[in-house]
């Protein structure tokens, strides 16, 4: 239903059409949508579960760890299973308040999850560079204060946004040209002046990914300077290989959250298509890829988690 531009309305739904120009392919591009995020679902339960159960895993790199993978799967799950039922069994319609439930969730989620990342990179940097001091620096109180910051502050900006788009009018459609719900694909639908609110989120942006991404480089560079001076060549290979496979996650993390945030202002000849399948990424492969790198191939993890698995053989 497209309505005229001189038609001022508050919609009591949405339609989320999925991906523009796939269509004809949904229904198959959602089995490796589901794989993934099934992938997910059991490698960040198994994170939490083997953290939990085993107290010898209760330092700082680890706790950031769950609070990481509880973030994750608050991510997907508040996108993923909305996406499968668009594919395949076409159910477009998204009522106006979970729409803005659902902005809220995902953009704050983010937010969260780059700062828990952020805190994992700064708990490598003192391990590395002032490793005699890290449990009196990285303290239970400390670790418990960080998480608090990280989840206030990804709270509290992005908690106007549901606001912001509740209080204006919309005049163009209800039809979103999208997976899911996000606050910039919504505020393209508003027929009054929506500057404030573009910069606002602009500013969010900045100071959550933007500045996260910032600071987490540049731990890896005080980082990488520190390796290179160790004495011992086999403890630089190792060091070097974890921190090298940390900054490729970080990498897969950001740039789809970048690309995304990038071509919603400024790339207007980039394909819908790409777009919004580039922001499916950020929602489905770094929930997945996160767990992997920094639990499974973590040795304590693996040898507990190889060790739950054994033990309930029958």
């Amino acid at each position: 239903m497209v309505l005229s531009n001189n038609t001022n309305f508050h919609p009591r739904a949405f339609f989320l059409l999925g991906i523009p120009g796939m269509e004809t392919f949904h229904i198959w591009i959602a089995i490796p949508f589901c794989l993934v995020y099934l992938c997910a679902v059991v490698g960040n339960l198994s994170i939490l579960f083997i953290i939990r159960t085993d107290s010898s895993l209760h330092q700082a790199m680890y706790f950031f760890l769950c609070m990481l993978s509880l973030t994750d799967l608050i991510l997907s799950t508040t996108a993923m299973p909305k996406i499968l039922s668009i594919f395949w069994f076409h159910d477009r319609k998204i009522y106006f308040e979970a729409c803005l439930i659902q902005v809220f969730l995902i953009h704050s989620s983010c937010s969260m999850a780059s700062g828990f990342i952020l805190a994992m990179a700064f708990d490598r940097y003192v391990a590395i560079c002032n490793p005699l001091r890290h449990s009196t620096i990285l303290t239970h109180k400390v670790i418990k204060n960080l998480g608090l910051v990280i989840v206030i502050r990804g709270a509290s900006l992005f908690s106007p946004q549901p606001f912001m788009l509740r209080w204006f009018p919309y005049c163009r459609t209800n039809f979103i040209p999208h997976t899911y719900c996000e606050f910039m694909a919504l505020i393209k639908l508003a027929c009054a002046d929506t500057r404030v609110s573009r910069m606002y989120s602009l500013t969010a942006a900045f100071l959550t990914g933007g500045l996260d991404f910032i600071l987490i480089i540049c731990s890896y560079i005080v980082i990488l300077y520190t390796v290179f001076h160790l004495p011992s060549k086999v403890a630089r290979i190792k060091t070097l290989g974890t921190c090298g496979l940390h900054v490729c996650v970080i990498l897969v993390a950001y740039t789809p959250a970048f690309f995304s945030f990038l071509t919603h202002r400024f790339g207007r000849h980039v394909a819908p298509h790409i777009h919004i399948f580039v922001a499916n990424i950020y929602l489905l492969v770094t929930p997945m890829v996160n767990p992997m790198t920094y639990g499974i191939r973590t040795k304590r993890i693996r040898d507990r988690f190889l060790q739950v698995l054994t033990s309930h053989k029958f």
